[in-house]
Parts: structure tokens; C-alpha cells; sequence
């Protein structure tokens, strides 16, 4: 009987078949699939068409500068083609890349930086864009900046250019830092709310605008040291790029009215005449210019240039060899996983774990953007990077605009924390907001009654009155946390707890500050602290940096891959309709203030406290 030998054999090399076909295909089309990623690739960068001699690079910020963006490829992909909204937003990193590949692009010519669209950044972002301007210039290339106006943060960067333009018509308006804030007591009183506020630590300021009707003592005497220290360096740094008498600034503030009285009200020529400007163009004028000091576009209509955008598609990472990990930690901090923009316990917790076990990478930077939040979030944060160097890996933090409360917490593993002068940082302080609104719902006629097993049960519901019981309970607590915070930073700054508590209790201090006082160990942006992370890790040569993100789609993937850095839609409505009205501002800051102290209000977890400093860095 040999039909059935010879069905079995056939039903054998039948499924031999179909798994070798099956193989074949996926073979074929992963060929295919890296035959197309590397056209588009060869298409966008190394294929593109060279440039010519005496391009300009138009150097045209859009949005905030952000050290990592909150959106989507896809999404902002999307918005660029009007299907979608997006939120604009320029990474530092891509400006710092773009301005170090041009300074050593022979086909190079300028930088023409144009700050219409520039939303700004803190100080310190600025610097490190200042500081890579520099870079470029000290090859002997010439950077012009040009604006139809110049904010504070929009003429920083402007002032570090070989040459300031501006239009005939407009307005450079340097005006200080620091400002006024809401205090909402008398309103949260008069509409039946209280909030009780527990904190440890005299300058933790956080919170007061919920209890006060104006600023403490103590937070005047902070917020004066802070914001002087940061006016200083803003000063210093306009008035030596732009080679001008220390106190120029200050002196032209003060004699405002008289100074603008006398050139009629033209503010341009105001500028001009005080040599914050080098000249006053039209665009046309601009054009013109370019054209003649570099050269003419192929169809004669403008200068020979190439957009940021384009010109950072063509720079090719390094792909292989040891590298410097860096993490981004931009955000308020949260206990759990959370999306780019927000700091995540246990999602930042998790890439740096990544980050250790990846053997190529051979130490980890944390660049430190972030207020603060969650203490919990923070120590596992802080956890993971001391298992990293337990494991022999240097870690190196960097600070960025704002390393406070939180963002201070997670530092307090690393081998080196270094933070820009103008950074703020500091804030070691705990605090917890507990809002009440029985009085509010008496008025309404709505009452809160119950049975319960223990005075506990409903501790945290803001229907209720505050057990004062709770309140010596959670007060107890509070200080427990600050104690752990201060002995993490006693032990992480080799110093007595005594001596960190006279440095804490929730002040905030610029860089240049927390250096004088032990805080940090060095002065220096995201350069310094990966030449560091190489040196400590035996690296040779320029390292590889690698930035450790969450996993993207596909579709982002191949976005990133392709070099796409395609913007969105610009933002929101209120700004677009009613620019810089400072009752606008006002409002909105209400509005994510109150909306702030009602999530305090959620009862399922009245233990929780906060080390955030509810600061801004601008």
C-alpha cells in the first residue's frame, strides 16, 4: 500500500514548502524594507544635492526651545499638513547639532537667525544656544540676527550675533525678570473654601497663593536673591556680547520716558542710537543684503540658503560604538509611566534601567528640566541612577532651566551634577495641600453625613472639616519626608544634615548660587557634563550620544529615521487674539492654578505630598 507513504510524504514537503516560501518572503521583504530605508535615507542626506559656496543657514526658531517635544512625530507630521493640531516647539539639542555641523560646513557661509516666531526658553537654554553661536562664529563665519521685534528672550540670543537688524518699525522690549502673581484666599474665602497648607521648611513658598493674600517674608527675601541673580547674568551677557558699558541696560530702563521722549517715540531709533542694534532693514532690505554678501539663489529671486529644518536632515548620527546615554527628565514628576513633556517615575525609572543594561552605552547623563512633584516618583528616579553606578556606570547629571524640589531629588545619584549659573534649582522643601469646601456647601444647602468605623475614614474628603487630628498626623509626615530629602542630599553632598537644612527649607538658588553652597559641583551646560561622562567612562575621542526615549510607533520611527522634523500648528487661540495682555496671562495662570488645587483635592490618598516648587524659570 504505498498511496498513503507517498500522501504523507507529499503532505511533508507540502508543509516544508510553505515554511521555506514563508521564510523566503520574510526575508524578501525585510531586504525590501532596508532598500527603501536606505533610498530615503541616501535621498535625504547623504543624497541630496550638495550645497553651493556661500550658502546662508536660515536659522529660523519656531515655538519654545524644549530639550525633548511633548508631541508625536505623527502628530506634528499631521499638523503640518493641516490635518491635525500640534504645539510648535524646537528641540535645543537639533539647534546645538545644526550650529556645530555649519560651523564646520565649508559650503557655509552665515547664520542668519531670524526670532519672529521664537517663543523663548529659561536662561540657561538660551545660554547654550549663545554658547554654540559662539562656536560658530569663532571659525571665522559671521552670524546676523534679524527681527521685526525682539522680546527679553528673543534678544539674548540676537545680542550674541556679529550684526543686530531690525525692522524700521520695530520694538526691542528688555523689561527686567520676576513679576506679580494671583493670591487667592479672600476668593477662596468668600465663596466658603479653606485651604490648609503643611509644609516643612520657612521658604517653601509653594502653596501661599492659596493662603495668603500676598507673598511671605521669607518668599520676598528668596524670590529678591533669586531673580537679582538672574538679571545679573542676563545683563552681563548682552552687555559683553554686545560690547557695551556694564549697566547699559539698566541705565536705559531707568531714563525710559526721557530717552523716548527725545527720539519722538521712534523705539527703533532709540535702539539704534544706544547700539543695541547694529541697523534698522526692511525684509527686502535684508534680502538684498544677503544676496550681496553671499550669493544669489539659482533663480535670482533671493540668497543662496538652506532652512534649519533641511540642514538638520542632513546630519547623520553615529550609529555604532560606545556612547553616552542621556535621559531627558522635562516636566512636572508623577509617581507612574507618563508621556514625553511629563516626568514619569517609573517610566524615567525605566529608561535609565535600560540605559544600564545597554552594554554599548558606558555612562548615563540626566539632563534635569523639570519643578519637581511627586517624592515618591522622584526616589525611584533617584533609585535607579544609584544602581547604575553601583553597577560601574558614571552618571552625570546636567541641569537645564530648572532643577528644583524634585528635579533636585533626582540629582542626588550622580558622580557630578552640573547646572548652569542662571539655573534654578534647590527648593528642598515638602509640602501638602489639603482644600476644604464644607463652608462652600452649607451655602448650598448640601451636607455631608455618614457612618464610619474610624475617625480616619473620610480624612482626606474636602466635603468635610479638617480633623485637626489629621492635620498634627499629616504635619508629622511632612517632616518625615523633608527629613528623608535633606539626609539623601547630606549624604549625596558629602555634608551634615544640620548644614543641608540651612541651605533647604525650600529656597530656591540660581546655579552660581548652589555652587557657592555646596549644592552643585560644577558651572556648565549639557557639553560639560557629557565631556565628563566620557572622561569618568575611559572614552576616547568625541563620544556617541544616544538619547534614551520612549518606544515610538512605527510610524514615528521612520520619521525620526528619515530625519523628519516637520513643526505643528502654532498655539493656542487666546494668545493668537489677544498677544502679551497681561490680563489674559492672568487669567490663564488663574485658570491652571485652581485647576492645580482641585486636583489637590482628590481624598484617595490625603498622605500625598509634594516636593515641587511651583516656580518658573523665566
Amino acid at each position: 500500500m504505498p498511496y498513503p507513504r507517498l500522501a504523507a510524504t507529499g503532505r511533508f514537503f507540502g508543509r516544508l514548502w510553505w515554511l521555506l516560501d514563508g521564510s523566503r518572503r520574510v526575508v524578501l521583504n525585510l531586504i525590501f524594507l532596508v532598500i527603501v530605508v536606505w533610498l530615503v535615507v541616501a535621498l535625504l542626506r547623504g543624497g541630496a544635492a550638495p550645497l553651493g559656496e556661500r550658502t546662508a543657514l536660515v536659522l529660523s526658531l519656531r515655538g519654545p526651545l524644549v530639550e525633548q517635544r511633548s508631541a508625536t512625530a505623527r502628530d506634528t507630521a499631521l499638523a503640518q499638513v493641516g490635518a491635525g493640531r500640534a504645539p510648535v516647539s524646537t528641540q535645543l539639542r537639533d539647534v546645538l547639532t545644526v550650529l556645530d555641523a555649519a560651523g564646520r560646513d565649508d559650503s557655509i557661509h552665515t547664520v542668519l537667525l531670524v526670532l519672529d516666531e521664537f517663543r523663548g526658553a529659561g536662561l540657561p537654554a538660551l545660554r547654550e544656544v549663545a554658547g554654540a553661536l559662539g562656536r560658530f562664529r569663532a571659525t571665522g563665519k559671521k552670524v546676523v540676527a534679524w527681527g521685526s521685534n525682539y522680546d527679553q528672550r528673543q534678544y539674548f540670543l540676537a545680542a550674541h550675533a556679529d550684526e543686530v537688524l531690525m525692522h524700521p518699525m520695530g520694538v526691542l522690549f528688555v523689561q527686567g525678570l520676576g513679576g506679580h502673581r494671583n493670591y487667592y484666599r479672600e476668593a477662596l474665602d468668600r465663596v466658603g473654601v479653606t485651604v490648609n497648607l503643611v509644609r516643612a521648611g520657612s521658604y517653601k513658598s509653594a502653596g501661599e497663593i492659596y493662603v495668603a493674600d500676598g507673598p511671605s517674608p521669607e518668599s520676598v527675601e528668596s524670590s529678591r536673591l533669586l531673580y537679582d541673580g538672574l538679571w545679573a547674568t542676563y545683563t552681563e551677557g548682552v552687555e559683553k556680547a554686545r560690547r557695551l558699558p556694564p549697566g547699559t541696560l539698566m541705565k536705559l530702563i531707568e531714563d525710559l520716558p526721557q530717552r523716548l521722549a527725545a527720539t519722538g517715540g521712534d523705539a527703533a531709533r532709540l535702539v539704534l542710537e544706544h547700539k543695541l542694534v547694529d541697523g534698522l532693514k526692511t525684509r527686502d532690505e535684508l534680502r538684498d543684503l544677503m544676496i550681496e554678501r553671499g550669493a544669489a539663489s539659482a533663480d535670482g529671486k533671493t540668497f543662496r540658503q538652506v532652512a534649519f529644518d533641511a540642514y538638520l536632515a542632513r546630519q547623520v548620527p553615529r550609529l555604532t560604538g560606545d556612547a553616552v546615554g542621556v535621559v531627558v527628565a522635562e516636566g512636572g514628576i508623577v509617581d507612574g509611566p507618563a508621556p514625553a513633556g511629563t516626568v514619569g517615575g517609573l517610566s524615567t525609572a525605566e529608561l535609565i534601567r535600560q540605559a544600564r543594561l545597554d552594554e554599548h552605552i558606558k555612562a548615563i547623563v540626566l539632563r534635569v528640566n523639570s519643578p519637581g512633584g511627586s517624592p515618591y516618583g522622584s526616589e525611584l528616579i533617584r533609585r535607579e541612577l544609584e544602581l547604575t553606578r553601583k553597577a560601574g556606570k558614571p552618571v552625570v547629571v546636567s541641569m537645564g532651566d530648572i532643577a528644583a524640589s524634585g528635579g533636585y531629588w533626582i540629582s542626588m545619584a550622580a558622580d557630578e551634577v552640573v547646572a548652569d549659573p542662571a539655573t534654578v534649582t534647590g527648593s528642598i522643601g515638602v509640602f501638602a495641600l489639603l482644600p476644604r469646601a464644607d463652608r462652600a456647601l452649607e451655602k448650598l444647602g448640601v451636607h455631608a453625613e455618614g457612618v464610619t468605623t474610624t475617625w480616619l475614614v473620610g480624612a482626606g474628603d474636602p466635603r468635610l472639616p479638617l480633623d485637626p487630628r489629621f492635620n498634627a498626623v499629616l504635619q508629622t509626615h511632612i517632616q518625615h519626608v523633608y527629613g528623608q530629602f535633606t539626609g539623601l542630599v547630606a549624604r549625596a553632598r558629602q555634608r551634615s544634615q544640620a548644614e543641608v537644612d540651612g541651605v533647604a527649607q525650600g529656597r530656591v538658588w540660581t546655579g552660581a548660587q548652589a555652587l557657592e553652597r555646596g549644592l552643585v559641583d560644577t558651572l556648565g551646560g549639557i557639553d560639560v557634563a557629557l565631556q565628563s561622562a566620557a572622561r569618568r567612562a575611559k572614552l576616547e575621542g568625541p563620544p556617541r550620544v544616544l538619547y534614551i526615549e520612549p518606544d515610538r510607533s512605527r510610524f514615528d520611527r521612520v520619521l525620526g529615521l528619515i530625519g523628519s522634523t516637520v513643526a505643528g500648528v502654532a498655539a493656542d487661540e487666546l494668545e493668537a487674539r489677544l498677544p502679551g495682555l497681561p490680563v489674559p496671562a492672568a487669567a490663564r495662570a488663574a485658570e491652571q492654578e485652581m485647576g492645580w488645587l482641585l486636583r489637590q483635592a482628590d481624598g484617595n490618598n490625603p498622605f500625598a505630598s509634594l516636593a515641587h516648587c511651583l516656580c518658573s524659570p523665566y
